[in-house]
């Protein structure tokens, strides 16, 4: 399942397409939308488009939520704006806190210098991972080597 947001608006008033496809047939189901409909809209369109022609799925698998990622051990979007990702479903119903100015600028600093802190520790673990199988080359005059 997948959103595709910010498209131009249609003459009915769509300006977003949810995508929902069926990992056993393959199938795909794309729906238009709008990006301010509630869920009880979204849940009575999903009913009526994919379960009544279909079954009642037995798990539901949402493209939405970022990939983790073990290095800086969390979401990328996560790891900068402190908070997960929401879909554009939640964006109309839920109001986020505002930050301006110097917090905004603060707040985004931290996040970075840690990100490149767990960056830095993921790359000296990768470092160590490979220098264990290197061994050190020594030469003594009057060996042979190849160049390239």
């Amino acid at each position: 399942m997948d959103f595709i947001t910010k498209l131009p608006r249609t003459s009915s008033g769509y300006d977003t397409i949810w995508v929902i496809v069926d990992r056993l047939t393959k199938s795909a189901h794309i729906l238009p939308m709008r990006e301010d409909d509630s869920m009880d809209k979204l849940t009575k369109l999903y009913l009526k488009e994919v379960v009544t022609r279909n079954r009642i799925p037995i798990s539901i698998i949402s493209d939405r939520e970022p990939s983790y990622h073990a290095s800086i051990k969390a979401a990328p979007f996560e790891a900068l704006y402190g908070r997960k990702c929401r879909s554009p479903v939640c964006w109309a119903e839920v109001g986020d806190a505002q930050l301006t100015g110097p917090e905004v600028i603060q707040e985004t600093t931290e996040m970075i210098v840690q990100i490149k802190q767990r960056l830095q520790a993921a790359r000296d673990r990768q470092k160590s991972y490979a220098d264990v199988r290197r061994k050190p080359l020594e030469f003594q005059v009057g060996d042979k080597v190849m160049l390239k």
